[in-house]
């Protein structure tokens, strides 16, 4: 009996991961780098991060200062809005919700902007990153976050898209108001929830 070839019988079906939002692939290993701005090299003895906007007491951090403040762990998956995701990656820092009851917001804040070193900034609801949702970090598995990867602070909100994660992160406003930052002024959503694929507006 002659054999059969994958060629005739097609390739064994892999069921779909249902860590996967719709319309994603897991690049595995791999973390791609995708980034709109020349990349800085941060001296973090140089870098503060700073909460400030609709608090009562606004509140600016050294890095070892920082370090000083609880930590905490994010261990799960990513997802890019151009559609790669990476499952089950590790990053270390503290929780938003550490530097936020330092800085009291006050009751009309209702929305964050985030800035970069670089002046780049994205807008997010106050409530998608308080709750452990959202964090500083500045490791990746265990390894110093590298600076093609926002080292050596970043801003982790894994479960939107991660053009909201800011990288080089240096400031946090509180508004009363939404306000849009890069992407959002150039066509993207304004919340960015992988698992309704709000990619861009009017999705």
């Amino acid at each position: 009996m002659a054999g059969i070839t994958r060629g005739f019988t097609g390739r064994p079906h892999r069921p779909r991961d249902a860590r996967l939002p719709p319309g994603q692939y897991d690049v595995g290993a791999d973390w791609p780098v995708l980034t709109v701005e020349v990349t800085p090299h941060l001296e973090p003895e140089r870098w503060t991060m700073t909460v400030d906007g609709l608090v009562e007491s606004p509140t600016t951090w050294s890095w070892g200062e920082l370090h000083a403040l609880p930590g905490s762990e994010y261990a799960g998956d990513i997802h890019c809005v151009t559609t790669w995701s990476k499952l089950a990656t590790s990053f270390q820092g503290v929780s938003l919700d550490v530097l936020l009851q330092t800085a009291r917001p006050r009751p009309e804040a209702t929305f964050v902007l985030a800035t970069s070193t670089t002046g780049y900034t994205t807008n997010l609801p106050l409530t998608d990153v308080t709750d452990d949702k959202a964090w500083l970090v500045w490791s990746h598995e265990g390894k110093p976050l590298t600076a093609e990867h926002g080292g050596p602070v970043r801003m982790l909100v894994p479960h939107l898209y991660f053009w909201k994660s800011a990288k080089w992160i240096t400031r946090l406003t509180l508004l009363d108001a939404d306000q849009q930052g890069f992407w959002e002024r150039n066509g993207y959503h304004d919340r960015g929830d992988p698992w309704a694929e709000q990619r861009y507006q009017g999705d």
